[in-house]
């Protein structure tokens, strides 16, 4: 990508402050902007006030913005957590999870992708799931957070067709992080299934996926470790 500038959203979560970390020591990013609602520039992603403003002040930056990573999501509260059967379905939670892990990375994009640079290769990502996937879905359960995974997956693949007619080097995708040791996480380690990842190995690997990939493949979702997960 050459010298540019890199923002992160929602860089006070444990992915987030990592992938940060892991740009600033990357010689190709002159600048690194993390957002999030407690920065100086604060960012909520349900506030399309504070998104107007934010990619207002951004605009026209030096160098230009060529990766953006909407690092932010739900599963679980101090309340709620992911659904096992139909039983548990409450509408204010299933709204709550379709708010932030699908409606909050659409504005994202609807305000920050005009402020990026407008030739050249760009990269807007959004950290998804595995368990978005409807063809891969084999234990069912979790209604809400795979559901509106699902729909992020969609928003995903309409914004990537979208921007390919403004610019055909744009590359904008979902990433899968794995279980990472972060906060999110935390009420599932019991789980011995998932391998688990320290948050600065996430944010590695899913750079590195991010930095391998072509115009051509936007639109998809991708594992942190390269491996495209299908629909």
């Amino acid at each position: 990508m050459g010298e540019s500038s890199a923002v992160i959203i929602g860089a006070r979560g444990g992915i987030g402050a990592a992938l940060a970390d892991v740009l600033e020591q990357d010689p190709n990013y002159a600048q690194v902007i993390r957002l999030h609602r407690k920065s100086n520039l604060p960012v909520n992603i349900l506030d399309e006030a504070s998104l107007t403003a934010a990619a207002a002040a951004l605009s026209g930056t030096y160098p230009p913005i060529n990766l953006i990573v909407v690092a932010t999501g739900l599963l679980h509260s101090e309340q709620k957590g992911p659904e096992k059967s139909l039983r548990e379905l409450d509408l204010d939670w299933m709204i709550e999870n379709f708010r932030i892990n699908a409606v909050g990375p659409a504005l994202v994009a609807k305000h920050f992708l005009p402020i990026m640079a407008k030739q050249g290769p760009i990269c807007f990502a959004a950290l998804s799931a595995r368990v978005g996937s409807i063809s891969d879905n084999r234990l069912g359960g979790w209604h809400s957070y795979r559901a509106s995974k699902s729909a992020l997956n969609m928003l995903i693949r309409n914004i990537a067709i979208e921007w390919h007619r403004k610019n055909p080097q744009s590359i904008i995708v979902g990433l899968h992080p794995g279980t990472v040791e972060t906060a999110l996480s935390a009420p599932f380690k019991g789980n011995p299934a998932h391998e688990r990842f320290t948050p600065a190995r996430s944010a590695a690997d899913m750079l590195s996926v991010l930095h391998g990939l072509k115009p051509e493949q936007s639109g998809q979702i991708f594992a942190y470790d390269g491996s495209l997960i299908t629909p």
